[in-house]
């Protein structure tokens, strides 16, 4: 969830776990185009759900904010006073992934999937999106625990129940922009580390039916990133910056692009513009993971090698 999603791509082991990331970044959105007297539904359908005040505050804090922090504490109360809201436990499952804290992780992951598959009966389209959310995030945890080689099999059959469960999702509301926007960055994900997918598909789910739109400039630019294609990815982190232009961990992503860019054209004026952004990243450093800070930083001090 935190911006190592939004890292240069290392090994396809860590591509994995980090989508557990993005599985979860993908459900946590910004209350912009919903009606405050009706249900606190961040995605623009025509039957919105509450989610509940706390989660949504904390998927605010951390989204339209950066602010993991205040985030934490919106959590804490959302679990008492929101028990039956699986969006609750993915994102502590998500903050425990940033801190490196497995234990938790695993904790979160099994109680994310406990709650959707209770919210099945009554809500059968999150109830098994968020199971494959679940099944994922478990995927993930084994993974970080035992390691590719040791985890594959296991790994696998969770990722056999992800998308079992987002079929069934599929099968209720296919135009859903919640289902849309996790099974777009899924398809992403994929489309950027296997030869044969085609990202373009993926793309056009994300702009056709995903929302909100944020969320969707924000996965392309990452699609873009990943491809390689800088203006493109540069165009869209610009859009998603409209909207959300007080979270630090898009002007990480900006700086990313920018620095890509300038080493692939030879432009100095743009390295000095990716470490601007940097700058910008790390002026709100201090509600951001501290293993994200300490990225920022790394890849700042890069860059400016670079110029020198």
């Amino acid at each position: 969830m935190t911006e190592k999603l939004f890292s240069s791509p290392t090994t396809t082991s860590n591509k994995i776990v980090h989508f557990a990331k993005a599985a979860v970044t993908t459900v946590i959105a910004l209350n912009v185009w919903v009606n405050p007297s009706i249900a606190a539904d961040p995605f623009p359908r025509s039957q919105p759900r509450n989610i509940g005040d706390n989660t949504e505050a904390a998927f605010k804090a951390v989204f339209e904010q950066g602010n993991y922090q205040a985030a934490q504490k919106y959590l804490k109360q959302a679990i008492s006073t929101e028990p039956n809201e699986p969006l609750a436990y993915a994102m502590q499952a998500s903050l425990a992934y940033t801190k490196e804290d497995l234990t938790t992780l695993e904790s979160y992951s099994a109680k994310t999937l406990d709650t959707a598959k209770k919210l099945i009966p009554s809500d059968p389209l999150r109830g098994n999106l968020y199971a494959a959310v679940g099944h994922f995030l478990e995927g993930a945890a084994i993974l970080t625990r035992v390691g590719t080689v040791k985890g594959a099999t296991k790994a696998l059959s969770r990722l056999r129940e992800v998308y079992n469960h987002l079929d069934k999702a599929e099968a209720i509301s296919p135009k859903d922009p919640e289902l849309n926007l996790i099974k777009g960055y899924m398809d992403l994900m994929l489309a950027v580390n296997l030869p044969f997918a085609n990202p373009q598909q993926a793309i056009q789910r994300l702009e056709k039916n995903a929302g909100p739109q944020y969320l969707v400039d924000r996965g392309i630019a990452l699609a873009y990133r990943d491809l390689k294609n800088y203006p493109q990815a540069l165009a869209y982190a610009n859009r998603a910056l409209k909207i959300t232009s007080d979270n630090p961990e898009l002007y990480y992503l900006k700086a990313q692009i920018l620095r890509e860019q300038a080493k692939k054209q030879k432009n100095p004026l743009l390295r000095q513009q990716a470490l601007a952004h940097f700058d910008k990243a790390l002026a709100k450093k201090s509600q951001l993971p501290p293993n994200l800070v300490k990225q920022i930083e790394r890849e700042r001090r890069r860059t400016a090698q670079n110029v020198k």
